[in-house]
């Protein structure tokens, strides 16, 4: 799995957030991180992953009780928010992220995400133009790991030879893109908001190296896993099929 090349000084902080059980790639959850900010019932989550939360924000609506306990035990500090508030969770945990003055955020999501507006909502708030002054930006979400670049940022990953990544401009117009390492590279070129140009490029140099001068990038790796395919799609021999009784 590709990892982010260009470094950068300073705290290094993890944002968990619910939805079901982490599936990150070798060694990401187990790097150095200063701190772990866990969004509500990500601190559960945070936990059965092996990562020891520091930090605790949201409503705490789905908080387990085990892990409210958890975290008054072991004097977790709290930023507690109305249920009615005008932010997610997760936005307001990677803005906490933020004010502890993280110099890379990495943001863990379950692989049970099964509301998609909640997913949007977690795209959406890493595209947030408070996390601009954040150099590296990036996050595991369910079978994928996004890179987001904020303008005038950049990040080289390092993916196997062949690897599939799509650049995607979620976010609006981007402007002043590059891309170095891959199959169709780019040159101060312009990617309008929702285009569908960076779909599907392919490394051959690696690491990939990808920039924009204006407007928020995304940078979207693909983790296939061929054993993991949905029951309602798994093929079965014919002597797990039998005729459909009819009474």
């Amino acid at each position: 799995m590709g990892t982010v090349g260009s470094g950068a000084d300073g705290i290094v902080a993890a944002v968990v957030i619910g939805g079901g059980p982490v599936r990150a790639p070798d060694g990401a959850l187990t790097r150095r991180f200063d701190v772990v900010v866990a969004a509500d019932s990500g601190l559960d989550v945070a936990l059965a992953a092996g990562l020891r939360p520091t930090h605790l924000v949201g409503d705490l609506d789905s908080i387990s009780s085990a892990g409210a306990e958890w975290a008054a035990a072991h004097a977790v500090p709290i930023e507690q928010h109305p249920a009615d508030k005008d932010a997610t969770d997760t936005a307001l945990a990677l803005d906490h992220a933020r004010r502890l003055g993280a110099a890379e955020i990495v943001l863990f999501g379950g692989v049970g995400i099964d509301r998609f507006d909640h997913l949007l909502g977690t795209v959406a708030a890493l595209g947030d133009p408070g996390l601009a002054s954040v150099p590296l930006l990036s996050a595991h979400l369910g079978a994928s790991t996004l890179y987001v670049l904020h303008p005038g940022h950049d990040v080289s990953v390092d993916l196997p030879t062949g690897a599939v990544f799509s650049l995607v401009a979620l976010h609006g117009d981007c402007t002043g893109v590059a891309v170095r390492g891959a199959q169709w590279p780019l040159d101060d070129a312009d990617l309008p908001g929702g285009s569908t140009r960076g779909i599907s490029n392919t490394a051959v140099d690696p690491p990939v190296r990808v920039s924009t001068a204006t407007g928020v990038l995304t940078v979207v790796v693909p983790r296939p896993d061929p054993g993991a395919v949905p029951a309602h799609l798994q093929q079965h021999s014919p002597e797990q099929h039998s005729p459909q009784e009819h009474p």
